[in-house]
């Protein structure tokens, strides 16, 4: 079984990169400014630390939008997780053994929208952490019963027995 999400929009996708061309802008900026200006330093510090923090926004909603796919394999019982940067044919891919799987819930983003969680154990046996990844983001409140179809096929395919999740 694949699930994968929906390429962000053109718009969004300009988002990073207009932020990484104003800190250019500033980091440029702040450079000549030294050269210019030797004795002043307000200017270009502020100018460097506007470069900073466009580099640091680029970066963060770059990662937001970086499209998910995971898939389960029923033969090899496994779940792989991919995550899609925004680059072509970059990919992180994580593969975990059913087994590992701990938990799968339902979360309610602060927007109002459902995201489905899978919370597994990862790392040496003497060393295990918890991990999670969002495998279905942007559910809206009026799709709540496909919501629970698919938590439920997915909580049933790692076998796992709980409860049902409390959903809109």
């Amino acid at each position: 079984m694949v699930g994968e999400s929906l390429p962000p929009t053109f718009g969004q996708r300009l988002v990073p990169e207009l932020c990484l061309l104003l800190a250019a802008a500033c980091g440029l900026g702040s450079l000549s400014l030294l050269v210019l200006t030797p004795s002043h330093y307000g200017t270009p510090a502020a100018l460097a630390l506007a470069a900073a923090a466009f580099i640091g926004y680029a970066l963060r909603t770059e990662a937001r939008l970086g499209r998910r796919r995971f898939v389960l394999h029923f033969s090899t019982e496994t779940f792989r997780l991919e995550r899609l940067s925004w680059a072509p044919s970059a990919t992180r891919t994580e593969t975990v053994p059913f087994d590992d799987v701990t938990a799968v819930e339902v979360v309610q983003r602060p927007s109002g929208h459902y995201a489905i969680v899978v919370v597994w154990k990862a790392g040496p046996p003497d060393k295990r952490q918890e991990r999670r990844a969002a495998v279905v983001e942007h559910v809206r409140p009026s799709e709540a019963e496909t919501l629970h179809r698919v938590w439920r096929m997915l909580h049933n395919a790692f076998g796992l027995k709980a409860s049902a999740p409390e959903a809109g």
